[in-house]
Parts: structure tokens; sequence; C-alpha cells
């Protein structure tokens, strides 16, 4: 997610007033029943003095905390069991680095580092809140998804720095197994995996890690590798590392490795052989909700009394941003605006092939003995992202909140469109070809009209995967819910909801990611402390954004005009880039291999012949 770290002091004021509404809450329902929080918090200086210095604690109940590990930062939060508030949190931004163009890569090292760090400045803000640690009684882990890490068993030490999901370095190989497929067919695997083969996946970053790092490739041989997404390096690290630490991953990260076959639900060997991949580096696939192992952590820290609670939970960001929004019933879906956006609906028990270049993938299976449940999803590279280029690349805003003022500040591109293909194009192209293009710019055009075309290029990426969803399932959305970072722009919140024309639904409390990984691990065989059973769970409050553009008005004309314009746009930014060198049938390559190149050549040789021929008939 996008934004900075909030402040220690802004921090634990929310948490003493989420502290104060638990206690209202309780008074008020006499139970432990979850009911919405509606008690608004009033002499917060006066309350908050008396409770800071009062010795008896408001009786919270259990506990459980969740890891958040995303693409931009690492949170820890701490949520209440019985009312599913948020009591404490602390987030570390994560540094990304491009060694190359279109490659993105995170340091192992740091990611855990920030996870200690997190747990640490958590457990401090709750003794300070006087809220005794020991009620915590799971952790949830839930982690940006794809991102692969390649780590020696016996040294525990990272092999190579994680290639983020984002990283177009495969874009090679991905182009060289698309054309040894009969009739070049990119969903070749689908029918086991559920996904395009793409630069996405973990399996072809993994495969990139194995024949270009000698580090890798030698403890393959030797039998010390271990492969994982995030969450998997987290959970392996926190249950012991080297020493005993366990080395499993959840169905629904297992489901985005192209490895997986979302039918049996475990490793296939077939595509394990096809992309070459030896299965003993593989961690062992577990549900989403059950006990994997036991946290160690130095006694020595405050975060060291977290020792021997078990971690229980285990969801990919957007599986768990799903069950965090309560969308347990066939049909229900949710979209998640962090560094990218990505818009998941629950299909039920049964995976449904998309026909519209949506992916199939599970949604989340909790417990051993539950079914899994299943998802159709539309992923988007860059929606936050953008926001964090405008400000780091471009320098036109200082911080991620000056992006809603600037657009405000205009109310519209100006004619100007935005298609921020960094990574390539995903749903529903997967054309990782594609680049970034910006059009129509004029002289009038000014850095607030690019703000604009930066937020309406992320509502109208939704619009696309939107219309392939409803198209794949046959009954239309009546409704979005939202979350991620980007959803407190209400700027682009409420030019969402016009450009869809259907209302676009923002719960009160931001942190569903979070909530959902809590959730898993409270409610694990062996914990227990979190009820998922449709009678007990929460009361959602929200914020409705309504479209407010008539439908049969001059503004729905204008906004259909807009995205019509914009997919033009889209066209333009497609087949920019190929790496895949064209053989002239002497096993050498050709200079026509970039497109962009060979145009400019192909352009320069005609000028010249024109040239000499009109020169000669002077």
């Amino acid at each position: 997610m996008i934004g900075a770290a909030a402040s220690s002091e802004a921090v634990s004021h929310t948490c003493l007033c989420e502290l104060k509404r638990s206690k209202c809450q309780q008074l008020a329902t006499g139970s432990g029943k979850r009911k919405p929080a509606t008690v608004h918090c009033k002499d917060t200086g006066h309350m908050n003095s008396r409770m800071a210095a009062s010795s008896s604690r408001v009786m919270l109940g259990p506990l459980v905390a969740a890891i958040d590990q995303g693409t931009s930062s690492t949170r820890f939060l701490v949520f209440n069991a019985k009312t599913a508030e948020l009591l404490s949190h602390h987030q570390v931004e994560i540094n990304q680095s491009f060694p190359k163009e279109g490659w993105v890569e995170e340091d192992p090292k740091e990611i855990l580092q920030s996870v200690y760090e997190c747990m640490e400045r958590t457990c401090e803000k709750l003794t300070q809140l006087n809220v005794d640690i020991s009620n915590i009684k799971a952790i949830g882990v839930t982690n940006q998804r794809e991102t692969t890490l390649v780590w020696d068993k016996e040294t525990g030490e990272p092999l190579y720095n994680a290639i983020v999901w984002l990283d177009l370095r495969t874009q090679s190989t991905v182009e060289r197994l698309i054309n040894k497929t009969p009739g070049r067919n990119k969903n070749h695997l689908k029918h086991k995996t559920g996904l395009p083969i793409s630069t996405y996946f973990s399996a072809v970053k993994l495969r990139w890690l194995m024949d270009n790092v000698d580090e890798v490739a030698e403890a393959v041989l030797t039998h010390r590798a271990m492969f994982g997404t995030v969450d998997s390096w987290l959970i392996w690290c926190l249950t012991g590392g080297k020493s005993g630490g366990v080395h499993c991953t959840d169905v629904t990260n297992a489901s985005r490795t192209m490895l997986f076959n979302i039918h049996t639900l475990d490793w296939d060997p077939e595509l394990c052989k096809y992309f070459d991949i030896p299965m003993e580096i593989l961690p062992k696939v577990r549900s989403s909700s059950e006990i994997y192992g036991l946290m160690k952590i130095c006694s020595s820290l405050k975060s060291g009394c977290l020792s021997g609670i078990p971690i229980s939970g285990c969801l990919g960001d957007q599986s768990a941003a799903l069950v965090g929004q309560m969308c347990f019933q066939e049909g229900q879906a949710k979209n998640t605006y962090g560094t990218g956006c990505f818009l998941l609906r629950n299909t039920g028990a049964k995976p449904v092939m998309s026909e519209h270049g949506l992916l199939t993938t599970v949604a989340y299976k909790l417990g051993r003995d539950k079914p899994a449940c299943y998802a159709l999803e539309g992923s988007v590279a860059i929606a936050g992202a953008v926001v964090r280029w405008l400000k780091d690349n471009l320098g036109i805003i200082q911080t991620s909140t000056e992006l809603e003022k600037l657009a405000a500040s205009v109310g519209t591109s100006y004619g100007c469109y935005f298609v921020p293909a960094f990574s390539g194009l995903y749903a529903p192209y997967w054309e990782p070809s594609a680049r970034g293009i910006i059009c129509g710019l004029t002289q009038f055009t000014n850095k607030s009209h690019l703000a604009f075309a930066a937020l309406e290029a992320v509502c109208f990426q939704t619009r696309e995967i939107l219309d392939a969803m409803n198209q794949d399932s046959g009954i239309p959305l009546t409704q979005l819910q939202v979350d991620g970072g980007m959803t407190s722009n209400r700027l682009l919140m409420q030019l969402q909801a016009d450009i869809l024309c259907i209302p676009v639904v923002k719960p009160s409390m931001p942190e569903t990611t979070a909530l959902g990984a809590a959730m898993a691990a409270g409610a694990a065989e062996g914990v227990s402390v979190w009820s998922l059973r449709p009678e007990d769970l929460s009361e959602v409050t929200s914020e409705k954004f309504e479209p407010q553009i008539n439908p049969e008005g001059q503004g729905a004309y204008e906004s259909e005009f807009r995205y019509a314009r914009w997919k033009k746009a889209v066209q333009r930014a497609m087949n920019w880039e190929t790496t895949e060198p064209i053989s002239n049938g002497n096993g050498e390559t050709s200079i026509f291999s970039s497109v962009p190149l060979g145009f400019y050549i192909l352009g320069s040789m005609l000028m010249l012949i024109g040239a000499k021929y009109i020169a000669g008939h002077k």
C-alpha cells in the first residue's frame, strides 16, 4: 500500500480510542457477540489519561495478531477476536530496488527485519496501553503473492534478492514457452493452473533464478535449496529457521505459482516437469487455517512474549481481503486498491474458467477438512504504484495525499489519457510487451490534468476487469466492495462509482487484508477463538459512494466517451517491446526483433531510397 507509516502519537491515540469503544461496546451489549461499534470518542484526552493511569484494564478477551507483508510496506496488527476491532498496529516501509529496466527486487532480510520491528513496536504500544500481550492467542500471515525467494536451508541465508511479482526479467522465457505451445497459446496450462503463462507468476521467476544465479543452481544440486513465496520465508524463519523451521505455504499462495493443480490442490508433477523444477525444493501445501508451527523469538525482546504462540492462518493478500470483507457467499466480490488493483469474485466450491481474460484462483480453504473455495480474479499490475511513480520519478507531488488535491483542482484530465503499463498489461489482456503511455497532450495540459488522468486510469482498469467478470458470471455486480490504501482518496472512490455506474462501498475499518488473516488464524482448529459462523460475524459499518451521473444523461455519454478513448490509448501501448530475437533462418537474429527500432530503420531506408530516386530524376 502507498503511504508512510503513521506516527507513534497518532497510532497511540487511535489505540486508546479503540479500547474505549471496546469497553463501551461490552457495556452496551452485555456479551461477547459482535455488534457494530457506534460509540464516538468524546473528551478523548481526559478519558485517555484516566485509562492510562488505571491499573485495572478493560477485559478484552482473546486477541489475534496478523503480519501483513505487502509490496511496499510491512505491518503487524492486533485485533480483538470478539469484536473484530483493531487495537494497535505498526508499519514499516519496504525498499524496492530496480537493478535493470523492468527488474524489481526486495531484500529478504529486510522483509524479515521489518516484521520483527513491527512486532516489537506494536508490543511496546500494547504495553503502554496496559494490554496483556499474553492474550494474543494466534498469529496469521498475509503477503504479497507470487514474489519469489530461494534460500539455503543449512545456513538460513537467502541466495538472491526476492524477485517481486511486478518483475519483467522473465519476458523472454515466457515468449519462448508460448512459442513452443500448440498455436502459440498462452492459456496452454490454464486447465490445471487457472492461469496464463505470464511473467507474473512464480514458476518462471524460479526458473530464472536456477538458470542465472550460480548459488541457487548449486544449492539445488546439493539439495540445500528451499523455494517459497513471502509467506513461506516468513513462517520458516519465525518458527525456527535452520533450527527446525516449518517449510510450508497455503493453497492460495500455491495457486499463484503455475506449479499447483487447482483441482487436486497439490503440486503437479507434470507442471514441475514442464518448468524443470525439482519438487523437493517446494514447500508443503497446507490449508489457510490450521496450526503450522509455533513462534520462536528472542526472549530479551518486548515481542519475545510472542514465543510459543501458534502461527495458524496464511492467505495471499487478495484472498485475505476477500475473507476480511466477509465475501463468503458465491457471487460476492471485492476490489483492493494497493500497489496493484485486484478484483476477486467468490465462485463457490467449483473453479470457473474465464473466457474473458480473468484468472481462476483458490480463494481460501479455511481448515484441513474444509472444502476449498474458488474465485475469479481480475489483476491489474499498476494502481497505487502510479502514485509512487508520480512522486518519486516525476516529483510532481511530495506526498500521496497531494494527488487528490491536485486532481480535484481541475476535475478533468482535459483529454489526457494515461495507460500505466509499466510491467506490461495484466487482465484482461495479458500482454507483457505493452509499455506505459501518456497521450492526448496539448500545450494546455499541466500536472493537475496528469494527476487526474492517473486516477482515471485506475478506475478505467477496474471497469475493464469488472466488465469481463460480469460477462463470465452472467450476473452483473450491483455494488463494489473496496479496500486498500488508495480508498482513502475520496475523489478516486467517487470517480470509480461514476465510471462503473454502481455504488462503491468502503468499510470504516480499512485493514481488511490483515483482518482476513487474523480471522483465519483465530478460527483454526486448536485455537478456536474466532467464530466464522454467519450469525457471529461482525456487522461491517461502511461508507457508500453513489454514482453522481445520470445513466441516461450527458454525463454518462461523456464518461463512456472517455472510457472509449482510454481503450484506444491501451491499443497504442500494445506490442511496444519484445525481447525474443527473430531468426533470419541462419541462426542469426534480425535487427527487426525490436519493433520500434525495426520501424525506425525501415522508415529511414525508405526515405534514403526515395531521396536517391528524386535526386536521380532532377
